[in-house]
């Protein structure tokens, strides 16, 4: 042994080549023999046991929630997903190699798990296709995603709505008996570190996520699933401002005219013109919301009975409109009969035999007389003739008062209930 060493030695020293270490990464690339693997090695499960199933753990990090269409019902997060797995043909001893205990490979290089978001439809991966490889086999893969997800968004309360979608991750080329998907934390520490990492303060608010883990059955075997279930709260200042409390302003001026002291066809004008700017905000929750749902929104019946609860206000005062001309055209029918009643009982008193000074008799009628026959003064008998109609207005006024009550009190407990 030691005159091996010595003849070592002394043909080094004989062509001065110095003793070489291996203390580098190619040092332990060239160990792994990487170079030789065929392409079929990148696609193959790496077990050693095949009753037992490989085990893939991941994490969760909600960094940002992108933007919410209820139109197309989808929604768009960017986050960032960790996975580990172990390959035991990729194994060295760090003490071979200087204590180089992980290396950093491209993905193409070993297999790596395939993943698929169920509810994705559109979006791009990251452009970090590197894995991290341990000197026990552990491999580390991080990587972002910003992805379009289909998510049904209940929006009965909008906009004082909460909406729950799921990431449901899987990888359906290996069936449960081969691959099963875990699950590395829970939910309380990624809620915590999703809200310190949170990037957007938009419309919605991360509010909380929670964790399933289950099996899919298909048709061609069974497949792990791992389902976020992220929540989020919709803030609700920008269309209070926007949309709810305008057409509060309107309705209370439409109230305000309605019981207003200006004339009938005045409160007509006015009433009309408020209706014409409430409908430009329905045109504008128009082109937010869904075009169909089970249910219709709180916000769709709320403008909707605002806008019936204006048009029955109009109603009404096209109705007493009718009611006073109606009732002037028979107060003035009434006044000219009377009067045409008492001139012929007038005439009728008068002497048959003098019909020349007929004439003259008819002029000359007598002061109490004449003062029968001319037409009074109509604001002498006002109330007489508008009684009825002054009752008529106040019952429609304060039913229409009442209505209004009743339906903010609905509208508003269905809101918050």
């Amino acid at each position: 042994m030691q005159g091996a060493f010595i003849a070592i030695l002394t043909f080094s020293l004989g062509t001065g080549a110095a003793p070489r270490y291996v203390c580098t990464y190619y040092d332990v690339v060239e160990h792994l023999n990487i170079s030789s693997h065929s392409k079929l090695h990148t696609h193959i499960l790496p077990k050693t046991n095949l009753k037992e199933p490989m085990e893939v753990t991941m994490d969760f990090l909600l960094v940002a929630i992108l933007s919410v269409v209820e139109k197309l019902q989808t929604v768009s997060f960017y986050f960032v997903l960790d996975l580990r797995w172990k390959n035991p043909f990729a194994t060295w001893d760090p003490q071979d190699f200087c204590n180089i205990s992980k290396v950093v490979l491209p993905m193409d290089m070993y297999w790596s798990p395939p993943i698929f978001i169920l509810e994705r439809v559109n979006g791009q991966n990251s452009n970090l296709d590197y894995v991290t490889v341990m000197h026990n086999g552990r491999f580390n893969s991080t990587q972002t995603f910003q992805v379009t997800l289909t998510c049904s968004l209940m929006i009965l309360k909008f906009p004082f709505d909460t909406q729950m979608c799921n990431v449901s991750i899987a990888s359906y080329l290996h069936p449960v008996t081969d691959l099963v998907m875990k699950t590395r934390r829970t939910a309380e520490e990624i809620m915590k570190d999703s809200q310190s990492f949170f990037l957007t303060d938009g419309e919605w608010k991360f509010t909380n996520v929670s964790i399933i883990e289950h099996i899919d059955a298909l048709d061609d075997g069974e497949f792990s699933v791992v389902t976020y279930v992220i929540s989020m709260d919709r803030r609700s200042i920008l269309y209070v401002l926007n949309l709810i409390l305008p057409t509060c302003a309107l309705y209370l001026l439409d109230m305000a005219v309605l019981f207003g002291p200006s004339s009938l066809e005045e409160k007509i004008g006015f009433q009309i013109t408020i209706i014409l700017g409430s409908s430009m905000l329905a045109v504008i929750l128009n082109n937010i919301l869904p075009t169909s749902s089970n249910k219709p929104p709180i916000i769709v019946v709320f403008f909707l009975g605002t806008f019936l609860l204006m048009i029955m206000a109009v109603l009404d005062t096209f109705f007493l409109l009718h009611q006073q001309h109606k009732s002037l055209r028979f107060n003035k029918t009434l006044r000219s009969f009377q009067q045409e009643v008492l001139v012929t009982r007038t005439i009728n008193k008068l002497p048959t035999e003098r019909p020349a000074k007929e004439g003259t008799q008819r002029l000359n009628l007598p002061k109490k007389d004449q003062e029968k026959g001319r037409p009074g003064n109509p604001q002498r008998h006002l109330p007489e003739q508008d009684s009825f109609l002054l009752v008529l207005e106040k019952v429609l006024l304060y039913t229409h008062f009442f209505l209004s009550l009743v339906f903010f009190a609905i509208i508003s407990i269905k809101w918050s209930s």
